[in-house]
């Protein structure tokens, strides 16, 4: 299993709350979607500088590749993408 998390800052000027829910109804119901990933949650972050969080579990490194080029991912990403400033990615199998 994969655990793919990515935090988040918005642009100066986007409505935080509003951009986690946002974010939160594109990316969420992607799994199960979207073969190999199991899980996907959005939350704000309370701390470390940035604004937002996904944490995602996928059935292995190649699930994490089919996803990362999938459309309805990118279809997804692309209804938020021009929202955001900064995007710090981490991935570890378990």
């Amino acid at each position: 299993m994969v655990k793919h998390i990515v935090a988040f800052t918005f642009l100066e000027g986007v409505d935080k709350e509003a951009g986690v829910k946002l974010v939160a109804g594109l990316l969420e119901p992607l799994a199960g979607q979207i073969p190999g990933l199991l899980n996907a949650q959005v939350r704000p972050c309370f701390q470390g500088g940035m604004d937002f969080c996904l944490y995602s579990e996928l059935e292995s490194r190649e699930a994490l590749a089919v996803y990362a080029d999938h459309p309805l991912h990118i279809a997804a990403k692309d209804q938020f993408f021009h929202m955001i400033d900064t995007r710090v990615a981490g991935d570890y199998e378990i």
